[in-house]
């Protein structure tokens, strides 16, 4: 792997560890809204979602850095980054972008909008659904990350 080729692909997991980590907890102007999040969830669901949901991602960019540090990729490694980040995506699309262009759900539609209605969008709503800019990069990110996986 090249050193350019080689920091896209720790960068984009450090950014994906460092999201699922701080985003409900870490202030970031107009991009999160902190308020919003306490109010809608008590801390401990906030904290046993911030684990589970970024214990794995963790797990596969300390392996990452091993490998990256060996100058190899095992093949059981690059193997569990695609279950990872190919789940990340499912549930992304399932969440965000299926609602918003496919399959209206008046539900989810009122959460995202009581969650992240303060938040900077620069997409339109479309069923109830406006994604902020957040996690519109997020999801880019999770994107790169597949598409670098599939050129490994």
């Amino acid at each position: 792997m090249t050193p350019v080729a080689e920091s896209l692909f720790l960068g984009l997991q450090a950014f994906h560890v460092a999201f699922l980590l701080l985003h409900d907890w870490v202030p970031i102007g107009r991009l999160n809204d902190i308020r919003a999040q306490r109010a809608t969830d008590p801390v401990r669901k906030r904290v046993l979602t911030t684990v589970l949901s970024a214990l794995p991602y963790l797990l596969l960019f300390a392996f990452s850095i091993r490998d990256v540090r060996l100058h190899r990729l095992s093949h059981t490694l690059v193997f569990w980054l695609w279950v990872g980040y190919g789940a990340l995506f499912a549930g992304e699309l399932n969440a965000w972008w299926i609602p918003y262009f496919l399959r209206p759900e008046p539900e989810r539609a009122a959460r995202y909008r009581s969650l992240f209605g303060e938040t900077y969008s620069f997409l339109k709503e479309r069923n109830g659904i406006q994604p902020n800019a957040l996690h519109v990069f997020l999801h880019a990110a999770t994107l790169c990350m597949l598409l670098l996986l599939f050129l490994l």
